[in-house]
């Protein structure tokens, strides 16, 4: 599972294919809310803010 900026989804769909050998779904941070997780507010490789959750 990555959160990641808009820059980085590629890098982040690319990861998780080689990890789990399978295709992730792509979750916008913006139109979503979660009851018992709070998503990271910034991208895992910048210092942007995390828009799209890789699962």
């Amino acid at each position: 599972m990555y959160c990641v900026c808009r820059e980085h989804v590629e890098l982040a769909i690319d990861k998780f294919v080689d990890e789990y050998e399978d295709a992730p779904d792509l979750v916008d941070l913006s139109t979503t809310t979660f009851t018992e997780w709070t998503p990271p507010s910034q991208c895992e490789w910048c210092s942007q803010a995390a828009e799209v959750l890789v699962v």
